[in-house]
């Protein structure tokens, strides 16, 4: 099956019922062997949709996990009205915490505490397992073998990054642009950070996503700094 209407087709509808990012070899899965395409023409029929999506309410982008279809930033404001619910808020201490576990992975927990210069709580961590944001990826060779914590491909997909390259530099995060005029993070602790909704979601706002980007990034500066 090479480039074709059916085949951008099953893939378009794939892709939307999937609820979830799709690798190639998922695509290439929806095939018996006799029919299956090339993953050249696999390739192209997928920059085909993104073309196709240039100028409507939905677009088709890669993450980690693979592609997925999703609703365009500019369009999420009004189709979040669709549904009664919030985005789910999330400390700022947690938020510091899973910005330094992005940007020192992997690290484990008393490292965190020496940065942030407070305890890193069972619960934070329990949060942030339980998001299948964070998992343990073996055990620093001390007294007492501490784990280690890195960031998985569900918190690049949360996010909207194709790896961890995509996260904003520590230039971007000084530069006053990038933060926005309404992201104190000189502040003391708020008592919630709105995160976006997962990017299936039509909730998810462009505005939202650079919040919690720059949110996850705040902590950085001071980690980067000589103790």
């Amino acid at each position: 099956m090479s480039e074709s209407p059916l085949l951008k087709a099953i893939l378009e509808g794939a892709l939307l019922a999937a609820g979830g990012p799709l690798t190639l070899d998922s695509l290439l899965g929806l095939f018996g062997e006799e029919e299956r395409p090339s993953r050249d023409a696999l390739l192209t029929a997928i920059g085909s949709l993104e073309r196709d999506y240039l100028d409507r309410g939905i677009e088709l982008v890669q993450v980690a996990g693979g592609y997925r279809v999703q609703v365009r930033s500019e369009c999420a404001p009004w189709v979040a009205r669709l549904w009664d619910e919030k985005p789910v808020r999330y400390s700022r201490a947690l938020l510091e915490t899973l910005s330094l576990i992005a940007y020192r992975q992997p690290i484990t927990r008393g490292e965190i505490e020496d940065i942030r210069g407070v305890a890193v709580s069972t619960s934070m961590v329990k949060t942030l397992t339980e998001r299948e944001w964070v998992r343990i990826v073996g055990h620093r060779d001390v007294p007492g073998r501490p784990a280690l914590y890195a960031t998985t491909r569900k918190f690049l997909d949360y996010f909207g990054l194709r790896s961890l390259n995509d996260l904003p530099t520590l230039a971007e995060i000084r530069d006053p642009e990038f933060l926005g005029d309404d992201l104190p993070l000189d502040e003391p602790e708020q008592p919630g950070i709105k995160l976006p909704l997962p990017s299936n979601d039509p909730g998810r706002t462009e505005l939202q996503e650079l919040s919690a980007e720059s949110e996850l990034a705040g902590a950085t500066d001071q980690a980067s700094r000589p103790e």
